[in-house]
């Protein structure tokens, strides 16, 4: 049997429970006599997307304990999760905390635990926008040089560790003021790989809109400065319904909540009435994370403004244009795999041809060989084990 470690995971945003659940399938398929996890939820978000529903087809793990904090201002939010994520470290007393990305939940977790001597571990260690005006940059940086064990997902993260003065060549034992980093690979490569088999079994999804695989563009737009400029949000619509007409190619969207308030309250009419009378431009209801997989791995190329699709269309090796100023995935940039165009009609155009027409871009392995979990619990029993 041998020694058992206890680790405290802690999460509050529905983009962590789908990451968690990559670490919590390896502890139960290959490390359920080593590890023991213990799930807190903050309660950060509570939306209805996060229904049992999302639980089981996620086959993520009921949490131990629910903090139920609910949304509130950055600092009354993150105080009561210091406050109750402090007790259960009393209570529990983990051979570590285990944390993911960049929101409140993760800030409260690091600060908590290490002014307690518990040591941090942080998962998506090392991403930088470099745009401290945005609070989960600093929620990053907080939680990085609160940690013991940090890792990257992508090699540019290790390095940006590196450069604010993480050493790279530490001997154990590590603690915070001797941190141990690495570059593992990404867990949601991990997720990608194991749900994509799951996807194409459970969802009908291509059947019900009469898709057909790499002949449609699967686009999502939910970031505010898109949504609620009434000039950006015409032009990303107009411009895609060009595409659709002249090409006739579908167009597939599906609609965030944010999205669709939208719709009604900033597009043009002229520019509605336009979509609304293509029958190729195909606005669905909001997808599951297992409907999304699927229409990304049929789709001929991915047109959106969210950092976890871009990354999910270079998983299934889709060539995708990102209708943003600038990308924290600067990889996929550098591979030519992903073009920057913001919401300019031309530049789109232009990166639709040049996608179309050139068929044989490659998708290196940055983000690790579909094991950085099992790499991660790895590490963890044999750096908390008591030898």
């Amino acid at each position: 049997m041998g020694f058992m470690i206890k680790i405290l995971t802690i999460i509050g945003a529905r983009p962590q429970f789908i990451k968690a659940a990559s670490l919590s399938r390896a502890i139960r398929n290959k490390f359920s006599g080593k590890i023991k996890e213990v799930i807190v939820h903050t309660g950060q978000h509570y939306d209805d997307n996060m229904s049992r529903v999302f639980f089981e087809e996620m086959e993520i793990p009921k949490e131990d304990y629910n903090l139920e904090v609910g949304s509130s201002s950055h600092g009354k939010q993150t105080a009561a999760m210091i406050s109750g994520i402090e007790r259960l470290l009393l209570k529990e007393k983990p051979d570590c905390v285990v944390l993911y990305g960049d929101t409140n939940s993760t800030l409260a977790g690091a600060v908590a635990a290490v002014k307690i001597h518990i040591p941090v571990v942080h998962i998506e260690a090392g991403l930088r926008s470099f745009n401290k005006s945005m609070p989960e940059e600093i929620n990053r940086i907080v939680c990085d040089h609160c940690s013991t064990l940090l890792f990257s997902p992508t090699k540019n993260g290790y390095i940006n560790l590196v450069k604010e003065g993480f050493p790279e060549f530490n001997k154990t034992p590590y603690t915070s003021d001797n941190p141990k980093i690495y570059h593992c690979g990404d867990v949601m490569y991990d997720n990608a790989i194991y749900f994509s088999e799951l996807a194409e079994k459970k969802s009908d999804i291509l059947k019900q809109y009469e898709l057909t695989s790499d002949n449609y563009i699967l686009a999502t737009i939910h970031r505010d400065n898109n949504t609620d400029n009434p000039e950006r949000f015409a032009s990303i619509f107009l411009t895609l319904n060009k595409i659709s007409i002249s090409n006739k190619l579908k167009i597939v969207l599906p609609l965030h909540p944010r999205t669709s308030k939208a719709l009604q309250s900033n597009l043009k009419k002229e520019v509605y009435d336009a979509i609304r009378s293509n029958p190729n431009f195909i606005l669905m209801p909001p997808a599951s994370f297992l409907e999304m997989i699927v229409l990304e791995k049929n789709c001929m190329l991915v047109c959106t403004d969210s950092g976890g699709v871009q990354k999910e269309s270079f998983f299934f090796k889709k060539p995708c244009i990102i209708l943003r100023p600038e990308t924290e995935w600067v990889e996929l940039v550098e591979c030519g795999t992903a073009i920057l165009t913001d919401v300019d009609e031309k530049k789109i155009m232009n990166a639709f041809v040049q996608f179309r027409n050139k068929k044989n871009l490659s998708f290196p392995p940055i983000f690790g060989d579909g094991h950085a979990s099992e790499f991660i619990c790895h590490e963890l029993v044999k750096n908390f084990s008591a030898d």
